[in-house]
């Protein structure tokens, strides 16, 4: 299964990019995207910046991908 998860750009150095997953911020190649800037947000898949997405689109997939773990949270067996 693939999974490609929105970011925040908080820097940019050359064919890299600091970015923001909600909290865990990781280094991702930007090379697909080059006139990409900081405060943007991007699709991230296997390390790379594949997309530029919307504001309003990223904070709902990330608002969902909350509210998938906290349900999965819930589901687990209390020891």
């Amino acid at each position: 299964m693939c999974l490609a998860v929105p970011a925040l750009v908080q820097s940019i150095d050359g064919d890299y990019a600091q970015v923001d997953f909600g909290g865990a911020s990781k280094r991702v190649c930007v090379t697909l995207l080059p006139d990409l800037k900081v405060g943007e947000y991007v699709i991230v898949h296997t390390g790379y910046a594949i997309e530029r997405l919307n504001e309003e689109e990223a904070k709902k997939t990330l608002a969902l991908f909350e509210e998938m773990a906290q349900m999965a949270a819930e589901m687990e067996p209390e020891e």
